[in-house]
């Protein structure tokens, strides 16, 4: 039975993330009196502005929407309060809230954060954790507190992390899994039985945002951490590398069980779908997906059928 009061909500989230809880809340209960989204972004060749996700879920709703360029800025946090929300729920906003916002809700704010607390707190949980080759993350839901990702944890649900998923697969699905948790906390914080367990300090790891840089392909690296980059630096900055003078971008590879003498980034078969690269270890990447810059991405076969790549090329960083 569904006991206690309806609790007044303040959303935070921005991108693709953030839609499933808020969708979930908004068809709770339980009110959500605003949503606070980073500002709108132009985006593509016209660099038209855009709304972000949770600004379209929003207003298709018919629920306040506030984008403030500084968080901190004292007009919006006096607006915030004058709406007396019971409860902030953040959903990857994107900036650190200052302490004079968490004191705001009544029952402070959780966070809706991807990974397996203490393992991967930061920006980029669910990259670092495909980069790394983690075979399970999950979602905790957590309070926050000023130390990044530090609060007390809620609740947590695993998930496995398949050998050759890529980020946005693990992204989306942790995105409904978490809109779940979330809800089941939102209710127990409403009726009072809320258990908050702190984390261990001691085990924590850090997920920094991912850079630009971290792209350039370093085929003297294990084939199985290659194959681990190209899924996890999706859908930006993707593994990129020069073949024949040209940059590519690898969107895709597998990992083949062969073992080969030719030297790192070298190309030791290019023959109808097969382009298989040498890993610093011997073993071999194979390419499925591949996209020379300023075209389409294409497959192995489309691409070799397009160029003429022998075994023997070397991929360089790019």
């Amino acid at each position: 039975m569904v006991t206690g009061r309806p609790l007044r909500i303040a959303y935070f989230g921005t991108p693709d993330f953030a839609v499933p809880s808020l969708r979930r809340l908004l068809a709770s209960r339980h009110p959500v009196v605003t949503v606070v989204s980073q500002p709108d972004r132009p985006k593509g060749r016209g660099h038209h502005l855009a709304p972000t996700p949770t600004r379209v879920v929003a207003l298709a709703a018919q629920v306040d929407v506030r984008q403030p360029d500084r968080i901190r800025d004292e007009g919006f946090l006096s607006g915030l309060a004058a709406l007396e929300p019971d409860l902030g729920v953040v959903a990857a906003y994107g900036k650190i809230l200052p302490d004079a916002l968490l004191r705001i809700p009544r029952l402070g704010l959780i966070n809706v954060h991807a990974s397996l607390l203490p393992r991967w707190r930061g920006a980029a949980p669910v990259h670092r954790a495909v980069i790394a080759g983690d075979t399970e993350t999950g979602v905790t839901i957590m309070r926050i507190v000023k130390e990044l990702d530090a609060g007390a944890m809620f609740l947590a649900r695993r998930r496995p992390i398949g050998p050759d998923e890529t980020s946005p697969e693990v992204e989306r699905d942790l995105a409904e899994i978490g809109a779940d948790a979330l809800l089941e906390v939102v209710e127990q914080l409403a009726q009072g039985t809320a258990d908050e367990t702190p984390q261990d300090d001691s085990l924590a790891t850090y997920a920094p945002k991912i850079a630009k840089h971290e792209g350039a392909i370093d085929w003297t690296l294990a084939a199985a951490s290659i194959h681990n980059l190209v899924r996890g630096l999706q859908p930006w900055p993707l593994v990129s590398g020069r073949l024949q003078e040209k940059r590519v971008l690898i969107h895709r590879t597998a990992l083949s069980s062969e073992q080969t003498s030719a030297q790192a980034g070298v190309v030791a078969r290019a023959d109808r779908d097969q382009l298989e690269v040498a890993g610093g270890d011997g073993r071999l990447v194979r390419v499925l997906e591949i996209q020379p810059e300023g075209r389409r991405i294409m497959t192995a076969r489309d691409f070799l059928s397009g160029h003429h790549v022998e075994a023997g090329a070397r991929i360089e960083p790019a």
